[in-house]
């Protein structure tokens, strides 16, 4: 390179600011990224902004990408002013610095750009039908350089006329296609334009398009830097249309920037590769005459194209010497007459080559020309790469002439028929279609051992010739190489490939058969896919090196030697290569390969990978890749016969000025096959593919585009379907992604029109599709597409015009597409703000999609397959929560109720019934009010637990209304529960007023006796003994006429409510043969046949006593149950109350309906209910006696009988009484009051430990629980604990937890410190109130008298009201006549005080007692819990596992593990053998079932919504969830049998081979405890 040349070349490459990536520094990653400059549409606002526009319009494939080169200062072009003079004479100096020639930017950014972007820019400038360069000036060491790599990916295709009968069509890559050569080159005299020339030939027919950049056009007049010696290149591609096409076949056009002595080596090139040479000219100088007629071979090659306008003799002469001299014809000479316009001219020329192509013997390609490059030294730019291209080359040449397929089978052997069959029987797995007669269970073992082998089978391959030369040159370290080498193995495949497929009979027989009217649908399909066995692409040799190391785990060694791959693929992804994530060939998800890539990618990336996912869906071949590739500039495979199969996805990186707005890191795009493939449409299973792949890929999206061809309705309804079904789907599992509509092909014009009439059709077709899916996933309440998702007629709909601006090969690219489609990005992208509840997906977040997904798409039934750890995780978290507020929302409830009975009990006994009954109704009316406000409180956290982030909360928005109804059902729980504590407080307190009031009469009649005997005795001196006698005579006396209380007729008001409870119904004779009150219960209730609803179906023996065992089972159940109720109701200290037995019925009624449902007669409920009642009456009536005996007055004035003796001694003797009646009052007064305090508060505080402490989490949720209790029976291994907890799940539930809080209670003394907390609270209370009690109102100590004592007990009642309840009877007794004064009584008081609090943290302290101590407490913290953890009660109808979900108000009951339903006590009536499948797998098969609630009719498993529409059971989430209870089942098998009277199970062998520590695991896996 010159001197001269260098520094234009330099302050060029400065001027436009790309002096530092020269040369070739500018990479194509950095141009994938998506920034605010991708997204933004400015102008240029500077000279160094002109290369980065050119490049993104370029990409976006924008034809106006060209004009962008010219900088303006102005706001608006077209502003002139008004003194310029319009005859003033412009040189070519007073060009603005500012402005730039087109070619001089497309000669730099080529001179700047990578190997691989030059690729790309050339790909592009093709696709707009650009020029692209084949020599570039200023090349490598001063050389020109011929762009063969550049050119290399330029594939075209074209209909010769040859082939415009058979309809066929040539498709090769452009460098290796053999077209003639046409050279336009100028002597710089010429004043004709030969690039305009050359665009009217190219156009001629079509629209005129600017091939050829020319000095009419924009920029096309400003001086040329650094772009002369340029050689351009384009080609003219026939349709086939001899109407349309003005050449017959394909020709190629080169085009020389500059006149030939500036580039003698470039047109020396030219000349020697071309058909033929077009030179124009005005005349020939001396030296451009030796060029001319030093040339070779002329009369046939070379053209003279003359200017005949303004000709001087001279030049005239000049030329036709130089003609003389080349012995030219006059054919060869075309001059341009001033007469004729350009468009004629242009036919002229047109016809010459028309003319030539008829004798053209020998035609060369591009490749074939470096030899010829070489010889007259010019530099390829492709020789850096020889060993890349070689590695590739030795592998194609392994294909040699075996067919496609047989090379596969050799050198791929890993995507085989193998990896196909393991892939069928993943999908057979979750089917069961072939199942036939065979136990499931057992052949769901046979299938898992078949996969086993054949993963055994592709673990034994050895890695072939191909793919370890393949792997190898991946895993070079020079990634320039690596891409290098991928690049080569696309080329020389494609190469390789393309005639086979293009000339395949397979291909023209699949062409006849489609064309048919009558089409054999079956043979069209397997022509399609030998077709597809056929097709060979780099995305096979991924696919196998991802199956070498799915299967590498089947040996240590092997695993070693794969390890890095992942880390390989995952390197590629980011630099741009696209994923294979689902293999279309076998349906199928390589789940190892695809996670540890990604996991891998996720590394790399420094954990920061929030993921946007976007993916296309539409008809097969209707512009999905390109409009993608357009919008992204990225390169899926879009060639003719090689559609994508499958979902491909590539990440693109997110620019750091975009991140936080985007809220991602990267965006994926999935590349999806084509719905609906024309010839494969009616195939049984099109639909249903397309279905699962929809589902996928939406499912796997945030935002997703489908495209839709409004032209063709019933192809459009089907899509339209498909979406809608995918969409619902999505709705169901807590999935909102974004839907656009692409109509391509709209013409622009018409669009705005036609548009909101298309626009509504469009809408009424969703809601039908919509109405239809929601029918088949049964779900009626969806009648609307915007039932579904977010949808708005006008923001979701985009019309985007062709892509061809008229008829393709040459038609030019629509600028209005490439348009339309950049608006359509840049919508997406400002609009993508997605909801503020949203957690961003990162890579591991997406995988459990892929999972969760691909698993489900698998099952016939979507909505229940679905399961996912995210949405198992998201959902837990919020039971967590939920729990949490709920005991929140009881703590404050119970310890108000507790202040309010203690008010209740408090209330003077003077009051009447009314003012009790006043009180208790006020009451009620605050509990109202307290839990109204409780309950709004909840509410407010959930509503705002849902605004949360990082929670995934938006993946359970479906539960939302779930625990709002829990909510307000807990409310209602809650105020039911209070309002029976309430009452029972009233009832207590008036049976206590009768009681009080007989003790009152008589301690009063008492009192007056003693004084009087006092007084008697007084005046005699008595020994202590005679004033004894004289007291005891007294006594006896006083109290032997002390009436006892009334005791109620509690069986016959039990046997009331009974009868109540069947009001309205017709049962009035089942009651006249209740006699005898005394013999209900006396023996174990008896399940007749008069108890068992009668049927349609005949009922033979075995069946009626299996029916019949049944029955009793659940009899028993509920018996066991209601029989605890009773006895944790009975509490000693309670009086009977109505409400008990109320209680007790409704637990029976609910009982009967969760565990026998339909299966029995109004007898059966009426002898059950009674059977109960019975063993209620017994126990409630022995409660109510010993209430009463406690409360009898007589009793309670005998309690006091020595405190009186006491009394009547002291004052006889006239002793000092201070410390002796402080002990007594504190003794019979205060210790009872702190006991019951003590004993009011344990309960609450017992659960608050327990629920905050280190043990908190078993009881955090449902699930959480069951996994703890599981784990805790395989590790005890006790047998009867199993059926304890499979058949009586409450009560094992129950004794657990009591179990569990004695543990807890008893380690380190836990409830020994409680109580010593609370003691020492109310200590410090009753102190403090001492003390202010002692003082009046004015603050002042009172009176040191006796008088002041009933002031201190007063005050000290007032102050503790609220805490303790001082009994007023026991206070009046204690402190008779005493003769202390208030000071030392005080003093007195606290010591006593102090040795109570020492004497009972002692007790405490020695206590050992426990479940004494909780069975006392009037909040049972048992109790509590156990409503925490136990749920709705309701049991899986087929094997019996209890529903874990959250709150009591939920939809639909679900499980994390099922069991076999032989455990549930199903057994097979004909064989009396336990049954061993479980219900996750038959729910998914086509077997059946009969039961009591099918009346013994054969229902399908499939259908088992129909009786159980509120149980969803999915398929296990893996083959080892349900290892936990095949375990269970194997080990106690005969024990089971023993215990049910059935025969053993008989289980598959595969069951017997599972460990203790694969079931942990399994239940691990089943519950997502990591």
């Amino acid at each position: 390179m010159d001197t001269e040349d260098d520094s234009d070349l330099l302050n060029f490459l400065s001027k436009v600011g790309l002096k530092k990536f020269y040369p070739n520094k500018i990479t194509l990653r950095p141009l994938l990224e998506i920034n605010k400059n991708s997204v933004s549409d400015e102008t240029v606002q500077s000279v160094e902004d002109i290369p980065w526009c050119f490049l993104r319009k370029l990409f976006k494939i924008n034809a106006e990408c060209r004009n962008c080169t010219q900088f303006s200062n102005n706001d608006d072009e077209e502003d002139e002013v008004e003194n310029n003079d319009p005859f003033k004479i412009y040189t070519n100096d007073s060009t603005e610095d500012n402005d730039v020639n087109p070619l001089d930017l497309i000669t730099a950014l080529f001179l700047c750009a990578d190997s691989f972007l030059q690729q790309e820019m050339a790909l592009k400038m093709s696709m707009c039908q650009f020029s692209v360069p084949l020599v570039l000036p200023h090349g490598h060491n001063s050389q020109c350089t011929l762009m063969l790599w550049a050119l290399r990916d330029i594939v075209k295709e074209w209909r010769p006329h040859e082939l415009s009968e058979s309809r066929g069509f040539v498709e090769e890559s452009i460098v290796q296609a053999d077209i003639p050569l046409y050279s336009f080159v100028r002597l710089k005299n010429s004043s004709l334009s030969k690039s305009e020339f050359l665009n009217h030939i190219l156009s001629l027919g079509q629209y005129n398009n600017n091939v050829f950049i020319h000095r009419e056009m924009e920029g096309g007049a400003v001086q040329r830097k650094i772009a002369n010696g340029l050689v351009e290149v384009c080609w003219y591609l026939p349709c086939g249309k001899g109407n349309l096409d003005i050449l017959p076949k394909p020709v190629a056009f080169a085009n020389l920037r500059g006149d030939i002595c500036e580039s003698p080596a470039q047109f020396s090139f030219l000349f020697q590769v071309s058909t033929a040479t077009f030179v124009f000219l005005d005349k020939v100088e001396e030296d451009e005459h030796k060029i001319l007629t030093s040339l070779q071979d002329v009369r046939s090659k070379l053209f003279l194209v003359v200017n005949g306008k303004d000709l001087t003799k001279e030049d005239m002469m000049s030329t036709k010497t130089t003609l003389k001299e080349l012995d030219l014809p006059n054919t060869n000479v075309k001059t341009k007459e001033p007469k004729i316009n350009d468009a004629k001219f242009s036919k002229t020329l047109c016809g010459a080559i028309r003319k030539s192509l008829t004798v053209v013997k020998t035609t060369t390609n591009i490749e074939n020309m470096l030899d010829k490059a070489a010889e007259l030294g010019l530099s390829v730019d492709e020789c850096t790469s020889e060993e890349q291209k070689n590695a590739a080359e030795e592998i194609v040449k392994g294909i040699g002439v075996q067919s496609i397929p047989d090379y596969k089978r050799r050198q791929l052997p890993s995507q085989g028929i193998n990896w196909k069959r393991l892939s069928r029987l993943e999908m057979e797995e979750c089917r069961f279609k072939k199942a036939g007669e065979q136990g499931l269970e057992e052949y769901k073992s046979q299938l898992q051992e078949e996969k086993r082998k054949i993963k055994v089978e592709l673990g034994k391959h050895k890695l072939s010739t191909a793919m370890k030369c393949f792997i190898e040159n991946l895993s070079e370290g020079d990634k320039e190489k690596r891409d290098f080498f991928l690049k080569w193995l696309k080329l020389k495949l494609n190469s390789k490939i393309r005639p086979i497929i293009q000339h395949s009979l397979l291909r023209q027989k699949l062409s006849q058969l489609s064309n048919k009217k009558e089409k054999d649908i079956k043979e069209i399909a397997e022509l399609d896919q030998a077709l597809l066995e056929s097709s060979l692409g780099i995305e096979h040799y991924m696919r196998e090196m991802g199956l070498i190391y799915e299967v590498s785990s089947q040996s240590k060694d092997s695993a070693n030697k794969m390890s890095h791959l992942p880390g390989l693929a995952a390197e590629m992804m980011l630099d741009g290569y696209p994923l294979e994530l689902l293999d279309g060939d076998a349906s199928n998800i390589p789940e190892r390969w695809v996670t540890d890539v990604l996991m891998e990618l996720h590394k790399k990336v420094g954990e920061k990978s929030r993921l946007l996912v976007l993916t296309v869906l539409g008809v097969q071949s209707t512009g999905k890749s390109t409009l993608l590739n357009t919008m992204f500039g990225v390169q899926f495979p879009v060639s003719s016969g090689r559609c994508t199969r499958g979902a491909f996805m590539l990440f693109l990186k997110v620019g750091e000025d975009m991140q936080s707005k985007l809220d991602c890191d990267f965006i994926v795009l999935i590349d999806t096959e084509g719905l609906k493939a024309p010839q494969l449409a009616q195939l049984e299973d099109s639909y249903e593919h397309d279905n699962q792949l929809a589902t996928f890929v939406i499912g796997l999206s945030d935002v997703t585009i489908i495209n839709v061809a409004m032209e063709n309705s019933t192809e459009m309804k089907d899509v339209l379907q498909i979406a809608a079904h995918a969409f619902l789907r999505m709705k169901e599992i807590g999935k909102k992604p974004v839907c656009h509509f692409v109509h391509q092909n709209v013409a622009g014009v018409s669009a705005d029109a036609k548009n909101m009439t298309e626009r509504k059709h469009l809408l009424d077709q969703l809601n039908e599709m919509t109405q239809i899916a929601a029918e088949m996933e049964k779900q009626p309440s969806i009648k609307a597409f915007t039932d579904v998702l977010d949808y708005d007629i006008e923001k979701n709909n985009w019309n985007i015009p062709g892509l061809w601006h008229g008829t393709p090969p040459m038609a030019p690219v629509n600028t209005g597409y490439s348009e339309a489609v950049a608006d359509f990005k840049r919508n997406i992208l400002e609009t993508v703000k997605r909801d503020e509840s949203d957690d961003v997906s990162q890579i591991p977040e997406f995988l459990e999609w892929i999972r969760s997904l691909w698993k489900a798409v698998k099952y016939e039934n979507f909505i229940f397959s679905f399961r996912n750890t995210l949405v198992a995780h998201a959902y837990d978290n919020l039971c967590k929560e939920f729990n949490q507020w709920e005991w929140n929302f009881k703590k404050e409830i119970l310890s108000w109720q507790t202040a309010a009975e203690l008010e209740i009990s408090e209330t003077d006994i003077k009051y009447d019934l009314h003012h009790l009954t006043t009180l208790v109704e006020s009451q009620k009316s605050q509990a109202l009010k307290k839990i109204a406000e409780q309950e709004k409180i909840m509410i407010q956290k959930l509503k705002e637990y849902y605004k949360s982030k990082n929670r995934h909360v938006h993946l359970i928005e479906k539960y939302n209304t779930d625990f709002l109804n829990s909510i307000k059902s807990l409310a209602k729980e809650i105020q039911s529960s209070a309002n029976n504590g309430l009452d029972c407080a009233l009832a207590l307190r008036k049976s206590s007023k009768e009681a009080q009031e007989i003790q009152r009469k008589h301690r009063e009649v008492i009192e007056e006796k003693v004084m009087r005997l006092l007084s008697d005795c007084k005046h005699s001196t008595l020994s202590e003994d005679q004033l004894t006698d004289e007291f005891e005579k007294m006594w006896t006396e006083v109290t032997v006429n002390v009436p006892g209380l009334k005791e109620k007729d509690i069986p016959a008001k039990i046997l009331e409510h009974f009868r109540e409870n069947f009001l309205n119904r017709n049962v009035n004779e089942e009651f006249q043969n209740i006699t005898d009150r005394n013999e209900i219960a006396r023996g174990p209730f008896k399940v007749k046949t008069e108890h068992i609803k009668k049927t349609n179906v005949v009922i033979n023996k075995i069946l009626q006593k299996d029916m019949k065992e049944d029955l009793q089972d659940r009899a028993d159940s509920i018996i066991e149950s209601c029989t605890r109720f009773i006895h944790d109701t009975a509490k000693p200290d309670r009086d009977y109350n109505d409400c008990f037995t109320k209680e007790l019925l409704e637990k029976i009624d609910e009982s009967l309906k969760l565990k026998c449902r339909n299966c029995y007669t109004p007898k059966f409920e009426i002898d059950l209910k009674l059977h109960i009642c019975g063993i209620a009456s017994t126990k409630f009536h022995e409660m109510h006696k010993k209430f009463l005996l406690d409360r009898d007055p007589k009793v309670q004035l005998k309690k006091y009988k020595d405190q009186y003796l006491s009394d009547f001694l002291g004052l006889y003797k006239q002793g000092d009484d201070c410390q002796r009646k402080s002990t007594d009052f504190i003794r019979c007064c205060i210790r009872p009051a702190i006991e019951e305090y003590i004993s009011r508060s344990l309960g609450i505080d017992i659960v608050d430990e327990i629920l905050t402490s280190s043990h908190s989490a078993e009881y955090s949720s449902r699930s959480f629980f069951q996994y703890n209790i599981q784990q805790e029976l395989l590790q005890k291994e006790d047998f009867k604990a199993f059926v304890k907890y499979i058949c009586n799940y409450e009560i094992y539930v129950k004794d657990w937890i009591l179990e569990h809080i004695k543990q807890n209670m008893s380690k380190e003394k836990t409830l020994c410190k409680l109580q010593n907390r609370n003691l020492q609270v109310i200590v410090d209370k009753i102190t403090e109130a001492t003390e202010q009690a002692s003082k009046g109102e004015d603050g002042v100590l009172l009176p040191d008298n006796k008088e002041s004592i009933t002031h201190l007990i007063n005050n000290m009642r007032e102050y503790l009201k609220k805490d303790i309840s001082v009994s007023v009877e026991a206070e009046k007794t204690t402190l008779f006549q005493i003769q202390s004064t208030c000071h030392a009584f005080k003093k007195s008081l606290i010591k006593s005080l102090s040795e109570l609090k020492e004497q009972l943290q002692e007790e405490f302290s020695n206590s050992e007692d426990i479940t004494e101590t909780l069975h006392k407490l009037p909040i049972k913290p048992q109790d509590v819990l156990f409503k925490q953890v136990f749920g709705c009660g309701q049991q899986c109808p087929f094997c019996k596992v209890p529903c874990e979900a959250g709150g009591n108000e939920h939809k639909q009951h679900h499980a994390a593990v099922h069991r076999p339903q032989g455990l549930g006590l199903y057994r097979y009536i004909n064989t009396e053998k336990l049954i061993e499948k479980l219900c996750t797998t038959d729910v998914h098969s086509e077997c059946t079932f009969r039961n009591t609630d099918t009346k013994w009719e054969w229902h399908p498993y499939k259908k088992y919504t129909d009786y159980y529409p509120d149980w969803h059971i999915p398929p296990d989430r893996t083959i080892e969830a349900s290892d936990y209870w095949k375990f269970v089942l194997v080990q106690y098998n005969d024990r089971f049998a023993q215990e049910y009277i059935a025969k053993p199970a008989d289980v598959p062998e595969a069951w017997r081979t599972i460990t203790k520590e694969q079931a942990l695991k399994g239940l691990k896996d089943a519950f997502n405890i990591k």
